[in-house]
């Protein structure tokens, strides 16, 4: 839930591409869900991805429930909330699974120049180490949320982007599992960052970001190189590094706390 908190902030500053033929929100939600299966069907998704995707597909009062009791605003300080991140026992565990990945994390940072200190970071911060990826049916959540008139324009896109996940094979809609706002995986991607940013990293032909550790960190790199990641550079408060994670999370008080994170790891 916590994590869900901070990505919904980085959401509300999301300037999201208006579909063309958008779907009408509001109203019927059976209705919208037609509306929206034709405009996926306009951008490539086959009708059998949809059929099976929105096979009694309902709208879900306790995503919105919890949607709407959000702020977008994060309150804490600092040091308030990297004192309930960044303990010991989570340090230590972190310093445990760097040994373990090692060869792994040094050739994600060789490629992509991000600190491996900053990718177990993030990992760990976000999910434990994938042990509380969210367990919400993400095109149920996805649905709800476009449904909804707030932001009906952004979750559109992401629920778009959900259904080119399971076409492309990355994922079955049994594992199309993530949090409150239809974060997905080890490192919480939206959808549209999962089909942007995803790497094959394991060779097998699928970003899986749910159960390969090699895609999960290496895409967690790629979206900050892409971003434009200075290799070799500090990453800070006042830093150009610092800058580009506003790509991963726009709280300065999460950024924070992730290099906090990192320094610890070295």
């Amino acid at each position: 839930m916590r994590k869900t908190i901070l990505a919904l902030t980085s959401i509300f500053a999301l300037a999201a591409l208006t579909p063309a033929n958008a779907a009408r929100c509001g109203g019927d939600f059976s209705t919208f869900v037609a509306e929206i299966s034709r405009e996926a069907a306009a951008q490539g998704v086959s009708q059998s991805t949809l059929s099976s995707a929105f096979a009694g597909v309902t709208h879900d009062p306790a995503v919105m429930a919890f949607d709407r009791r959000q702020r977008g605003t994060f309150r804490k300080t600092f040091e308030q909330y990297a004192a309930t991140r960044v303990g010991p026992a989570r340090v230590k565990r972190a310093r445990t699974l760097m040994q373990r990945n090692g060869a792994l994390l040094a050739r994600v940072e060789q490629r992509f120049g991000v600190p491996k200190e900053l990718v177990m970071a993030i990992w760990t911060m976000e999910t434990d180490n994938g042990g509380d990826m969210g367990k919400l049916p993400v095109i149920r959540t996805l649905a709800t949320l476009a449904h909804d008139c707030r932001r009906t324009d952004l979750f559109q896109g992401e629920l778009i982007a959900a259904l080119k996940i399971v076409q492309r094979g990355d994922l079955p809609l049994s594992e199309l599992k993530g949090a409150y706002a239809g974060e997905i995986g080890q490192t919480q991607f939206l959808p549209s960052s999962y089909i942007k940013y995803g790497v094959d990293f394991d060779g097998n032909g699928h970003v899986d970001l749910r159960r390969s550790a090699p895609d999960v960190l290496a895409s967690t790199a790629n979206l900050l190189k892409t971003n434009g990641w200075q290799p070799g550079q500090p990453f800070g408060l006042g830093t150009r590094n610092f800058e580009v994670m506003r790509e991963w999370n726009r709280s300065e008080v999460y950024r924070r706390t992730l290099h906090y994170f990192a320094e610890q790891l070295r």
